[in-house]
């Protein structure tokens, strides 16, 4: 291409150079361009007319070869997009899934009687923050603790609180250990992938995403066990704990907390693909 693309023939040039990958399509061509552009979608559609400058048309070819490579989209651009809001992201921190935005939705249904009051909530696990920034936008009046065992991480969860202008409290934490007090809400997104399943995984992930935020022992319910025979110490008297799980982990995970807590109660979800997704435990 000799002459400066619109961002229309940009986009088709794209089109190209991923129509052999079965790991990436469109959507990730236009989150590459929206973001690098600073456009919203509507603004690009609106705007496939006009001309790259050549710094522009740089910068994406340079993008898009390395999102041949593998490279994560999100981790190119350096930003994710979560319950509305957009995030920074490293490596340093799992990229945010759309299934987690259902468990936000389920915390916020679950709790709509207690929307004004001034809830205590612990997120553990926070990586970019974004269930406690989320939680804490969604529910002003919340005081959000936020805590996560990688200082990388916490360092991109204060940067993200900051500029999305929400109060919460970071703590550097191997789940409770570093934590004091009680909790009427405990949300967490654990690790909970079992090492022999690396093989079912994209290789995407597996080589740019933190191995701590995905592979846990014990086939992958190691957390869930450490959550189980500590929680409840941490849990206020009519305490909620809700977690996000593996799509083939419900009946273990129930079976953990059946046995940890046998006089809470255990309620699962499924997320709108059908899958094994959510677990709730109330005291």
């Amino acid at each position: 291409m000799n002459k400066l693309p619109t961002y229309f023939e940009a986009r088709k040039w794209a089109s190209f150079r991923i129509q052999n990958l079965t790991q990436v399509d469109m959507t990730a061509i236009d989150f590459l361009l929206e973001k690098q552009l600073g456009l919203t979608t509507v603004e690009l559609l609106s705007h496939y007319r006009d001309v790259m400058t050549a710094e522009q048309w740089q910068k994406f070819q340079v993008n898009v070869d390395q999102l041949v490579s593998g490279k994560p989209v999100q981790y190119i651009v350096g930003q994710a997009d979560f319950y509305g809001l957009t995030l920074a992201v490293t490596p340093a921190v799992l990229i945010p899934r759309v299934e987690t935005e259902e468990l936000i939705d389920w915390v916020l249904t679950e709790t709509a009687g207690y929307q004004n009051d001034p809830l205590r909530v612990l997120d553990i696990g926070t990586g970019s923050g974004a269930i406690a920034i989320a939680l804490k936008k969604n529910r002003p009046n919340w005081q959000v603790t936020a805590s996560d065992i990688s200082d990388g991480a916490l360092k991109v969860a204060e940067k993200n609180a900051r500029r999305l202008q929400t109060s919460i409290t970071f703590i550097q934490s191997d789940l409770f250990q570093n934590l004091t007090g009680s909790f009427d809400l405990i949300v967490s997104n654990p690790p909970y992938i079992a090492i022999s399943e690396k093989s079912e995984m994209d290789a995407s992930v597996i080589e740019n995403e933190p191995a701590i935020a995905l592979f846990a022992p014990q086939n992958g319910l190691a957390i869930y066990q450490r959550l189980a025979h500590e929680a409840d110490r941490y849990l206020t008297s009519a305490g909620r704990l809700f977690l996000e799980i593996g799509f083939r982990q419900q009946a273990q995970v129930e079976n953990i907390f059946h046995t940890s807590m046998p006089a809470a109660t255990v309620i699962a979800k499924h997320d709108v693909a059908g899958h094994e997704r959510m677990i709730e435990i109330k005291k």
